[in-house]
C-alpha cells in the first residue's frame, strides 16, 4: 500500500496542485489507516488496496471515534481514504471504491468565533518597541487582518507579492489558486517599518520570504500560530488562532456593508455558501447590541424574548 500512496500524493501535488497542508494530512491519514490495518490484522501484509473492505473501514473510524477524534478530523480521514480509491479507480488499480457511499460523520454547526474591532484594534497594539521581533509581529498581525490570508497563504508570501503602490497583495490559495486581494496602509506601513529594520543581507533581494524567523528563514504555520496566541492570550477572551482573524476581517467587513460575493473573493472561497456563514455571526452581533442597548428590547435582563401577552 506504500507504493499507491506516494503515488496519490505526487498525484496531488502534480496534478491538483494541493497545498502542502492537504499533502501532509492525506499522507498521514493514509499510512495511519496502513498502520492500524496491520496491527488489527484486518489486512495480510503487505496490504492490497484492492482487498480492503467497508467494514475494515468502518471500524478503523470506529477506532478512531473511541480515541476522541473530533467529527472534523473522522470526516477529513473518511475523505483521503475516499479520495484515494477514486484515484485508484481511475488508474484501474482497483475496481472499487469500499467507501464510496459511506456517509460522512455528523459535525456540530458552530459559528466561527470573531474578535469584536476594539478587541481587533488592541490585538495590533500588543506587539510594542521598535525591536525587529516586534516590528515583525505586529507587521504579521496587522497583515492577517487586513488581508483575511489564511495562515499558509501568509507563510508563503514574498516580497514580490505586495504591490504596495496599488494597495494590493498576491495570495496563493488552496490548489495554488492565486488572488489579488487589497490591503490597508496601515498594514504596509508595518510591514515597511519591519523590512527596514531587518540587517541589510537579510532585507536583500535574495531573500525572498516576506516574514523570516530569528534565523532568517520563512516563518511556519505553527510559527505564526505561536505568535497569535502569545499576543492575543491577554485579550478578554483569551487566545485565538489566525484564523480567528480571518473569520473577523470577513465579519466586519459585512458589518460595515460589504456584500457577500467581494468578501467571497477576497477570501477565496469557492462556493458562497461558505462565505454565507458570516451572515449568522454578523446578526447574532446585531442582536446582541440590541439586546443591550434599546430599552425596549426585554432580553438584556431576563437572556430571552418576552413573552407576548394575549389579547
Amino acid at each position: 500500500m506504500d507504493e499507491p500512496i506516494r503515488a496519490f500524493i505526487a498525484f496531488l501535488r502534480a496534478e491538483q496542485r494541493a497545498s502542502p497542508e492537504t499533502l501532509r494530512n492525506y499522507t498521514s491519514d493514509l499510512r495511519q489507516l496502513h498502520k492500524f490495518l496491520l496491527s488489527r490484522r484486518l489486512a495480510a501484509a503487505p496490504v492490497d488496496p484492492a482487498s480492503l473492505s467497508s467494514d475494515a473501514v468502518r471500524a478503523y473510524l470506529q477506532w478512531l471515534d473511541q480515541r476522541g477524534g473530533k467529527p472534523a478530523s473522522l470526516a477529513r480521514k473518511l475523505a483521503a481514504v475516499r479520495s484515494f480509491y477514486r484515484y485508484l479507480t481511475r488508474q484501474g488499480l482497483v475496481d472499487r471504491n469500499p467507501v464510496e457511499g459511506m456517509r460522512t460523520p455528523k459535525q456540530p454547526k458552530s459559528l466561527p468565533r470573531v474578535l469584536t474591532k476594539d478587541d481587533a484594534g488592541a490585538l495590533m497594539t500588543f506587539p510594542a518597541g521598535q525591536t525587529m521581533g516586534s516590528l515583525r509581529d505586529r507587521a504579521l498581525l496587522e497583515t492577517l487582518y487586513s488581508t483575511g490570508a489564511r495562515v499558509s497563504e501568509l507563510v508563503a508570501l514574498d516580497l514580490a507579492d505586495i504591490h504596495a503602490a496599488e494597495g494590493l497583495v498576491r495570495l496563493e490559495g488552496k490548489g495554488r489558486k492565486e488572488r489579488i486581494v487589497p490591503i490597508g496602509d496601515v498594514a504596509l506601513d508595518a510591514i515597511h517599518r519591519y523590512r527596514t529594520s531587518l540587517p541589510a543581507h537579510a532585507s536583500s533581494p535574495a531573500s525572498r520570504a516576506l516574514f523570516c524567523n530569528q534565523r532568517g528563514g520563512r516563518l511556519t504555520s505553527r510559527s505564526v500560530a505561536r505568535i497569535v496566541a502569545r499576543y492575543s492570550s491577554r485579550l478578554a477572551g483569551g487566545a485565538v488562532s489566525p484564523h480567528t482573524l480571518r473569520h473577523s476581517f470577513a465579519t466586519h467587513l459585512l458589518d460595515e456593508g460589504a456584500d457577500l460575493r467581494s468578501i467571497q473573493e477576497m477570501l477565496g472561497h469557492a462556493s458562497l455558501s461558505t462565505t454565507q456563514r458570516y451572515t449568522h455571526v454578523a446578526t447574532d452581533q446585531l442582536l446582541a447590541v440590541y439586546d443591550r442597548a434599546h430599552p425596549r428590547a426585554g432580553r438584556a435582563t431576563v437572556g430571552r424574548p418576552v413573552k407576548r401577552e394575549k389579547r
